[in-house]
């Protein structure tokens, strides 16, 4: 873990609305589409170096409220129009790295940042304002956690 100032950054994609609660029912999930909807509609121009990102925003109050996903680029181009547009706030960010298989590397890294948040002795606390998953390639991700 690191702890890093980031600034505003822009991002295009797809959201969705969910809990963490429907995130653990198989039923009710709906991260897993949301991703296959992303992957299946937007082309990223990797090779140009643009990326990929999940962000976790608007949340209703904390981990047990209400929440948007959107599944984006940081691309910006006439293929982005029709996506929706949304801002990773500047501020303080607490940053998970993490390597290993899609998309097992990306629970394994959340159970880390729950187990961390969890414990009351915690160094930093969560804003509940924007969160991201920036990932950097295939199989490396960094899960970037706004904190006070």
């Amino acid at each position: 873990m690191k702890i890093v100032q980031i600034d505003e950054k822009h991002i295009n994609g797809i959201s969705i609305r969910t809990t963490n609660e429907n995130e653990m029912n198989s039923e009710k999930a709906r991260i897993g589409a949301l991703w296959q909807t992303f992957d299946n509609n937007v082309s990223v121009d990797y090779k140009n170096g643009k990326r990929v990102y999940g962000i976790y925003y608007n949340y209703e109050s904390d981990a047990n409220g209400e929440f948007s996903v959107l599944a984006g680029t940081d691309q910006n181009d006439t293929s982005t129009d029709e996506l929706e547009k949304i801002n990773i706030l500047s501020g303080q960010y607490l940053v998970f790295e993490a390597k290993g298989e899609m998309p097992q590397v990306v629970i394994d890294t959340w159970g880390k940042i729950w187990t961390y948040f969890s414990n009351e002795e915690a160094e930093y606390k969560r804003t509940y304002t924007t969160d991201f998953e920036y990932y950097k390639n295939q199989n490396e991700i960094e899960v970037c956690i706004a904190v006070k």
